[in-house]
C-alpha cells in the first residue's frame, strides 16, 4: 500500500511575509499560520499554529542582516523538525552572509560555511535560494541545493526595453562571469571595472576596461549595498560617452546612504527583485518580483519534477 503524500504547507518568517503571500498565492494556497512570542530582553520563540506532521514545509525567509532574520529561520526549521516535518525546504530567496565565502585575510570566519552548517544542524532537508554570491557556497551544504537565477525573469525583461546597442557591465572583476552570461544570451558587448578598496564599502579607485562610448549600458550585479560601486561606476560610464546606464540587481539590501547615492547618480533606472523587502520607495527603483520563479520550482520539487527548464543560462 502506497503511503500517502500529505499536500506541502508554506510558512514565511516575519521580515519576508509580504514576498511569502506573493509566492503562496502563485502556488496556489494560503500561507501557514504560526505565531512569534517576543520576550522583553529581545528573545523570541516561534510556534506553528497548525499541524505539519509527515508533510513537506517550505519556509520562506531572506536572512539579511540584523541576526533576527537569520536565527528566526533557524528556530523555525528546528520547530519543525521537533513537530515532525517529513521535509524541511528553508527558501532563502537572498542567502545573508554569503560574501564572507573564503578566507581572504589572516583570522577571519568563514561565514558562509558558518550558516551552511546551522541550517543543517537545525534540520533543513533542503536549500532553494537566488543568485548566490558565490556559486561555490552550494558547495558548503550536505543537503540538496536549488540555486535558482534572477535572470530566468529579468533577461525577459531587458528583452521588452527594446534597447539598442546594449553593452552588459559587471561592476567589478568578481562578477564578470555573471555579465558574459547576460552578454552572450543578448548577443551584446560586455565591459567590466576594475576597483580597489581601502576598506568594506569604500572605494578607492575605479577604471573601465572596454569602450560604451554611444552605448546603452546595463550593470550587471547580484547585490546592491551601499550603492557606491554601482553609482560611481554609472558615473564613470556617463562620463566615457554612455547615451544611458541602467542596473539590474537581484538583491535590494541599499543600506546607509543607498537611496540618496541612488537618486544623485548618474543611474536612469535600477531594477531589482523583492528578495528583499525596501525600506522606501525611490523614482528610479523598479521591482520586479521573484516569486512566480519560486512557485514553480516549489512545486516541480513537491511533484519531483525538473526544474531545469528554469534555467536560461
Amino acid at each position: 500500500m502506497q503511503p500517502t503524500v500529505l499536500t506541502p504547507k508554506i510558512f514565511a518568517l516575519s521580515q519576508s511575509k509580504e514576498l511569502g503571500k506573493s509566492i503562496a498565492d502563485a502556488y496556489g494556497m494560503e500561507l501557514g499560520k504560526f505565531r512569534k512570542n517576543m520576550f522583553s530582553d529581545g528573545e523570541f520563540q516561534v510556534c506553528y499554529e497548525e499541524s505539519i506532521r509527515g508533510r513537506r514545509i517550505f519556509i520562506i525567509g531572506s536572512t539579511m542582516p540584523p541576526n533576527d532574520n537569520l536565527m528566526e529561520m533557524l528556530l523555525m526549521i528546528d520547530a519543525a523538525k521537533r513537530a515532525s516535518a517529513r521535509h524541511i525546504t528553508a527558501v532563502m530567496p537572498y542567502f545573508g552572509w554569503a560574501r564572507q565565502d573564503r578566507k581572504d585575510q589572516p583570522r577571519v570566519p568563514i561565514a558562509a560555511k558558518m550558516v551552511a552548517k546551522l541550517l543543517q544542524a537545525a534540520g533543513a532537508t533542503r536549500i532553494m535560494t537566488m543568485d548566490l554570491h558565490a556559486d561555490q557556497i552550494q558547495g558548503f551544504f550536505e543537503v540538496p541545493v536549488d540555486h535558482l537565477y534572477a535572470s530566468t525573469f529579468l533577461l525577459p525583461y531587458i528583452e521588452a526595453m527594446n534597447l539598442k546597442d546594449i553593452t552588459i557591465a559587471s561592476p567589478d572583476m568578481g562578477g564578470s562571469k555573471r555579465a558574459y552570461a547576460y552578454s552572450k544570451y543578448l548577443n551584446s558587448e560586455v565591459v567590466i571595472c576594475y576597483k580597489q578598496r581601502k576598506k568594506a564599502n569604500v572605494i578607492e579607485t575605479m577604471e573601465l576596461i572596454g569602450n560604451v562610448e554611444g552605448r546603452n549600458v546595463i550593470l550587471v550585479d547580484d547585490m546592491v549595498d551601499t550603492a557606491g560601486t554601482l553609482t560611481r561606476a554609472a558615473d564613470l560610464m556617463m562620463e566615457r560617452g554612455a547615451v544611458s546606464v541602467r542596473a539590474i540587481s537581484s538583491h535590494p539590501i541599499l543600506s546607509g546612504a543607498a537611496y540618496e547615492r541612488i537618486e544623485e547618480s548618474a543611474l536612469e533606472e535600477l531594477i531589482v527583485t523583492d528578495s528583499i523587502p525596501l525600506q522606501k520607495q525611490s523614482p528610479k527603483i523598479k521591482v520586479v518580483s521573484c516569486a512566480p520563479l519560486f512557485a514553480d520550482v516549489m512545486q516541480k520539487v513537491q511533484a519531483n519534477k525538473s526544474i531545469s527548464g528554469q534555467f536560461l543560462m
